[in-house]
C-alpha cells in the first residue's frame, strides 16, 4: 500500500475516510521510526481535510500529501479591496512599494503561477533556527536524517491547496500589522497543522537561494511600510527576493542565527 501512498495526491488524501488516513499515517511513521500522535479531520476549502501529526526523535512532523499541485498566485484573478488599494497608495507616498498599484507590487515579489508534481513528505510543525551558515545546513540536517524543503514544498505545505493570497484567504486585517497580533489569522495553525507564515520577523530558508519564506526578518515592520505591505511577507507565494539577496549575500553571512528552516523527512 505504501508504495502508492508515497505518491499520494491531496485529492486522494481527501477521498480517504479517517481510519484509512490513519493507517497511511501509521505506515509513514513506521518508515521513519516514529509514531502517530494526532489524526483528525478539519474543514478546509469547504471540504474535510485530514490532519496528521507524527513524532520522531522528540520532533513533530505533519504529513503533507503531494501529487500534481498548482502553486504561485494568479494576479489576473485577484481584485484588491478598496482598503488594500488605499493603504498601498499611502505606502507609495512614503516611498515604499513597486509599481503604481498593489497588483504591480505583487508581480515583483510573488512566485509565478505554475503546476508541479511533489512527493508526499513529512514536514516539521515548527521551523528551527539555523545552527550553521546556510551552505552548511544540508549536512547538519542530513546527520539527523533530514533535509531542507524546496521552495515548492514550502509553498505547497503553507497554502495546503488554497489559491488565495494568504493561507487563510485574500484579505488581511487592515486595522493592525501582524507583528504582536496574537489573535490574527496568522496566529492559527494552517490546514496541515503547521505553525507557518506566522511572524514577519521570521525568515525561513529552503534549498532555493533566490527565495526566503514566511517573513522578511522584520524589515516591513521596522520600515513603516504600511499595513498591507506589513502583511505581505506572510503571503504564501511571497519569496521576498530582496531579503533573499541579503541573506545569501556577504552582509548576511554572520547573521545565520537570525534565520530558520523547516526540516523535511523524505519517505
Amino acid at each position: 500500500m505504501w508504495h502508492e501512498a508515497a505518491d499520494l495526491s491531496l485529492d486522494q488524501w481527501r477521498s480517504f475516510d479517517l481510519p484509512v488516513a490513519r493507517c497511511v499515517a501509521e505506515e509513514a511513521a513506521d518508515l521513519v521510526d516514529g509514531h502517530v500522535t494526532v489524526a483528525e479531520t478539519v474543514e478546509h476549502l469547504g471540504a474535510p481535510l485530514h490532519r496528521v501529526r507524527i513524532e520522531r526523535n522528540a520532533q513533530e512532523f505533519a504529513l503533507i500529501p503531494g501529487g500534481l499541485v498548482t502553486l504561485g498566485f494568479d494576479l489576473d484573478a485577484w481584485q484588491p479591496t478598496p482598503e488594500q488599494t488605499a493603504d498601498y497608495q499611502e505606502s507609495l507616498k512614503q516611498g515604499f512599494g513597486y509599481g503604481p498599484d498593489p497588483r504591480a507590487h505583487l508581480a515583483q515579489v510573488l512566485s509565478r503561477r505554475r503546476t508541479v508534481t511533489l512527493a508526499t513528505v513529512l514536514m516539521a510543525l515548527e521551523d528551527e533556527t539555523l545552527t550553521e551558515p546556510p551552505a552548511d545546513m544540508p549536512a547538519v540536517l542530513a546527520a539527523r536524517g533530514l533535509r531542507m524543503p524546496t521552495s515548492d514544498e514550502w509553498e505547497h505545505a503553507c497554502g495546503a491547496g488554497a489559491d488565495t493570497l494568504f493561507r487563510w484567504g485574500d484579505t488581511c486585517p487592515m486595522d493592525r500589522i501582524p507583528y504582536g497580533d496574537r489573535i490574527g489569522p496568522h496566529a492559527q495553525p494552517n490546514a496541515f497543522g503547521l505553525r507557518i507564515a506566522y511572524d514577519t520577523y521570521s525568515t525561513e530558508l529552503t534549498s532555493d537561494v533566490t527565495a526566503v519564506h514566511g517573513g522578511d526578518g522584520g524589515e516591513s515592520v521596522c520600515g513603516g511600510y504600511g499595513t498591507l505591505l506589513a502583511w505581505l511577507p506572510l503571503a504564501t507565494a511571497n519569496r521576498n527576493p530582496s531579503m533573499a539577496e541579503f541573506v545569501y549575500g556577504p552582509d548576511g553571512e554572520d547573521m545565520y542565527e537570525d534565520f530558520s528552516t523547516r526540516p523535511v523527512l523524505t519517505l
